[in-house]
């Protein structure tokens, strides 16, 4: 039985046109691809065109970025962020394992230049041990991370409230994934009395610290700065000392977990940066000075000060012959950032050429706080070098750096924060009224 389609619409049934031919239409353009076509309809052309102007209308008025060189933190607050003191004079510091983390704005765009009418690249900086002493001051112009070994959660405090700013609790000897530019790798305890409380720590952080922290740069394609020190030289047997210079060391003496821990963290930095093309960077740091240092960490600047403001004898080991150089730390954080951004490798020494002996060193300390403080003599302590001064040729002639704060400049600002912390806030009131008439713990000038 023959099957029959019904017409149930509303409207009246179509007519059957079963034997009429429709001609199918002409295509135009045949000779053009599918795709081409299919953009040449419908006034597509005219839409992209539009569209075009559109764009480089909101171009030609959007601002432009930054000038190269500058650092500006898009978000920062203005009472929080800055440093209190006057620029050229602004702390800088830290040294622990630690990593915090925060974005910038400019300053030297790794990744090559930036088309005009763009904003620069936010860099994300990361800063091991930035809770240290020169880490926190680091930190103040750019960023950090911690495991607060030496460092302290205080030194950077005032940026807790920065929505740019990211504190990570972190040993740098464990592994760490992050999305960072620029890698300051400051973590490891500087102080004698630190890096001899745990030897083996203080070398695991050297060598297998710096490890995962090139891994790390290897994998994000960052920049790494390796912050070394003037120990590499041991006791030297050339003065000033060159960064050409090897060295007179001791690998098996109670030093060596720094020393020779940092001399491995070099030849780590420069077998990555020849067998994996990482860019690498070397600073090695003089003796630095400046607020937020531990105040009993065995330093002999911080030794000085805290002995003298609590009237206690300066204790001097050895015959106080030996020789150091000091500089204060804002000027060691303007020579790391200056090499970070620069694009030399080094090694550069970073340090203040003015030589003082221990002697010397003492009667600026008495000079500054209290002319009636005491010097007492102790035997000397075991491999301690004898001389210590940079030549700063390179960093001059390559970084267009050299430092501007001397030790009697540096010094009572030093004390001012060492005042505060020992004594309190009142101190620092009583000490200015009684450098005024003579008497009392005070700053003097100098």
């Amino acid at each position: 039985m023959a099957s029959e389609l019904v017409y149930r619409g509303h409207d009246a049934q179509p007519l059957d046109d079963g034997d009429r031919y429709t001609p199918k239409p002409e295509k135009r353009l045949v000779w053009l691809s599918r795709t081409v076509r299919y953009f040449l309809r419908e006034q597509r052309p005219l839409f992209v065109l539009l569209g075009m102007a559109l764009a480089a209308l909101f171009f030609a008025f959007f601002p432009r970025g930054p000038p190269s060189g500058a650092l500006h933190l898009a978000t920062a607050d203005p009472k929080g962020w800055r440093p209190t003191e006057p620029r050229h004079l602004a702390s800088y510091g830290g040294h622990s394992y630690h990593r915090f983390a925060m974005d910038t704005v400019g300053r030297g765009f790794v990744g090559g230049k930036v088309p005009l009418g763009l904003k620069r690249k936010g860099l994300r900086i990361v800063v091991t041990g930035g809770a240290g002493f020169v880490g926190s001051h680091l930190v103040d112009r750019v960023i950090v991370v911690d495991n607060f070994f030496t460092g302290r959660k205080e030194n950077i405090m005032h940026h807790f409230g920065n929505p740019n700013f990211e504190l990570i609790r972190h040993d740098v000897v464990e592994p760490i994934l992050l999305e960072v530019d620029q890698i300051y790798h400051l973590a490891c305890p500087a102080s004698p009395v630190h890096y001899k409380f745990n030897p083996v720590k203080t070398i695991k952080t050297n060598v297998v610290g710096t490890l995962n922290m090139l891994g790390l740069a290897k994998r994000v394609g960052a920049r790494f700065l390796l912050t070394s020190t003037s120990e590499v030289y041991g006791d030297p047997l050339q003065h000033p000392q060159v960064e050409t210079y090897w060295g007179n060391v001791n690998p098996i003496g109670v030093r060596s977990c720094y020393d020779e821990g940092k001399r491995t963290a070099e030849t780590l930095t420069m077998d990555y940066h020849r067998g994996a093309q990482v860019e690498v960077r070397i600073a090695r740091i003089f003796n630095t000075y400046g607020p937020r240092m531990c105040i009993d960490d065995g330093r002999v600047v911080s030794n000085f000060v805290a002995q003298a403001l609590r009237k206690e004898p300066l204790t001097v080991y050895g015959d106080g012959k030996q020789t150091r150089s000091f500089q204060y730390v804002s000027d060691l954080v303007e020579g790391l950032m200056r090499l970070m951004e620069g694009e030399h490798i080094g090694p550069f020494n970073l340090g203040n050429p003015g030589e003082f002996t221990m002697l010397e060193l003492a009667n600026v300390v008495q000079e500054t706080i209290d002319s009636n403080a005491k010097i007492e003599f102790r035997p000397n302590t075991e491999d301690d070098p004898h001389k210590r001064k940079p030549d700063i040729t390179r960093a001059k002639e390559m970084l267009g750096w050299e430092p501007k704060i001397s030790l009697r400049q540096g010094l009572p600002l030093m004390v001012t924060d060492f005042q505060k912390r020992i004594f309190g806030d009142q101190s620092v009131t009583a000490a200015t009224t009684g450098a005024g008439t003579g008497t009392g713990t005070s700053v003097g000038s100098t």
